[in-house]
C-alpha cells in the first residue's frame, strides 16, 4: 500500500471549546488494534466524553469511543476500552506536573491521521465558569452580525 502524506481530520471535540479554555496543545500516538483503524477509517469515533490520564509515568485515554468493525468478527475489541498514547517520558512528566495543579486537565481536541498515522491532538484546559461561557458566546455573535453587516452592505 502508498504511503498517503499529509493530515485528513478524522473526528474533533468541540464540545471541549465550550466547556475549557485550552491553555496548550500536544500530539500524541495512539495504541490501536487494526479493526479499530478501520473503523477509524470509516469515521466512527467519538470524542465527545473522553479525557485522558497519567498512570504510573504513561498516559491513556478513556472513554473514547470506537464503534466495532462491522467486518471484524472476532477481532473486535470493545468500543470503551481505555487506549495507551504514544507520548515522549519528558511530555508525559511535563504533562504530569501541569494537570496536579488544581484546575487543569488533558481532554483530547482532535483525532486524525498523518502520514498514515493515527494521531491525537491533547490539550491542557483549564475549566470554564458560565459567565466565561456566556463571554465567549456573546463574542462570537457579535462576531457573526458584524460579518453579516459587511456582507449586506459591501456588496459589489
Amino acid at each position: 500500500m502508498a504511503k498517503q502524506n499529509g493530515t485528513k481530520q478524522i473526528s474533533s471535540n468541540r464540545k471541549a471549546f465550550h466547556e475549557y479554555f485550552v491553555i496548550e496543545r500536544f500530539e500524541a500516538g495512539i495504541s490501536l488494534s487494526g479493526t479499530e483503524v478501520k473503523s477509524i477509517r470509516e469515521g466512527a469515533v467519538n470524542l465527545k466524553d473522553c479525557y485522558c490520564g497519567i498512570k504510573d509515568g504513561e498516559i491513556f485515554v478513556y472513554g473514547m469511543h470506537i464503534s466495532p468493525y462491522e467486518k471484524g468478527n472476532i477481532f473486535n475489541r470493545d468500543p470503551l476500552r481505555v487506549r495507551k498514547l504514544l507520548m515522549h517520558k519528558r511530555e508525559i512528566i511535563k504533562l504530569h506536573s501541569s494537570v496536579s495543579q488544581k484546575g487543569y486537565t488533558l481532554i483530547p481536541l482532535s483525532l486524525y491521521f498523518k502520514d498514515s498515522k493515527v494521531k491525537i491532538e491533547l490539550g491542557l484546559c483549564k475549566g470554564k465558569q458560565l459567565f466565561d461561557k456566556r463571554d465567549t458566546e456573546a463574542v462570537r455573535q457579535a462576531n457573526r452580525d458584524e460579518e453579516r453587516y459587511r456582507k449586506n452592505n459591501y456588496q459589489d
